[in-house]
């Protein structure tokens, strides 16, 4: 496939370009999708959200459903029920969701103990009703994100994409890994083909997509529409945007540096202390000041990286981040 502009859409929602940020069960919320849509990202996909606890008013599924930015607000659900998978779907589009995307790919075993994402794979009649479920309930575009299957055995993405375009799903991405491998070994962009060649609607690869000699070999191997970047985008949610430049033949944003990287980081963490409460948001705040580290190259001594991570005193914590992020704890180091 070559790098050329854009020409996706989803149910009439164009889609600026071919690098998206996958759902992320705590990590993308909005101050997140936020940062990358303003980087570029072509589309951005919310936390998954459980349809159950959406359905009788749980707060945190609640905030799940708020919007980020301008792009098309996509919501994911996950649950095994398809009467509160369509009422999730419902509540979800009275929320503002412009495209409804439902889990069959989560290898959690909280989840899939529950029988919810990636075991519906396992359950091909049940896939199909949820599927068929959700598409009758909202008036807006259903995809799906699933797995390659459950374990190399069953190895049935073709299928179930194929039951789930024949219900109404208008776009498909699938991670090239098994339930059973979780995020263990490499993904397999080359086996995702079978499902491009089985339906007739944008196919996304996913999984291991980390910078833009990844994302066009996974394109190639798999003949996707798409890439799909998760734990890529972790400290740096901008290079989903990178991504989708490059893929349209145009110059990639450089990387936030100095003080813009600073003042992103600080508001990154003021904004998850807003939305979660403090409380919560110092907890939550953790792994994505680690993340940034990491991704910065900073080699933190344990007491630096403690009063980063661990810190309650909001104040101390941003005017750390100015000294480490701005240069000058490197350079003194």
């Amino acid at each position: 496939m070559t790098d050329t502009a854009c020409a996706l859409s989803i149910g009439g929602h164009a889609i600026r370009n071919r690098a998206f940020l996958a759902p992320m069960a705590g990590i993308t919320d909005r101050p997140f999708r936020e940062i990358a849509e303003r980087f570029g990202a072509g589309l951005v996909v919310s936390e998954m959200v459980a349809s159950a606890a959406l359905s009788t008013g749980h707060g945190g599924m609640v905030r799940k459903l708020t919007r980020a930015g301008t792009l098309p607000h996509v919501v994911q659900l996950a649950g095994c029920e398809a009467q509160w998978m369509a009422e999730g779907a419902r509540i979800a589009e009275g929320a503002g969701a412009d495209i409804i995307d439902i889990n069959f790919g989560c290898p959690a075993k909280r989840v899939t103990n529950g029988y919810a994402g990636s075991a519906l794979m396992r359950v091909p009649d049940q896939a199909l009703g949820i599927v068929e479920a959700v598409a009758g309930a909202t008036t807006r575009p259903v995809t799906v994100k699933m797995r390659l299957g459950w374990d190399d055995e069953s190895l049935n993405a073709a299928q179930i994409a194929q039951l789930a375009v024949s219900a109404g799903a208008q776009m498909i991405t699938v991670h090239g890994r098994t339930r059973q491998q979780f995020y263990k070994g490499q993904a397999r962009w080359a086996l995702v083909r079978s499902v491009v060649e089985a339906v007739d609607v944008p196919v996304v690869v996913n999984g291991d997509i980390v910078d833009i000699a990844s994302a066009r070999q996974a394109l190639a191997e798999s003949g996707a529409a798409a890439v799909m970047l998760g734990r890529g985008a972790q400290g740096q949610p901008w290079r989903v945007g990178q991504i989708g430049a490059a893929l349209s033949g145009l110059e990639a944003e450089a990387p936030p540096e100095g003080s813009e990287l600073v003042a992103l980081i600080q508001r990154h963490y003021e904004d998850m202390l807003v939305d979660y409460g403090i409380e919560v948001g110092l907890r939550a705040a953790r792994k994505h000041l680690g993340w940034y580290a990491d991704a910065a190259g900073l080699a933190l001594d344990k007491p630096t990286r403690t009063q980063l991570l661990d810190n309650e005193d909001t104040k101390a914590v941003l005017s750390l981040i100015d000294t480490l992020f701005s240069g000058e704890w490197r350079a003194a180091a």
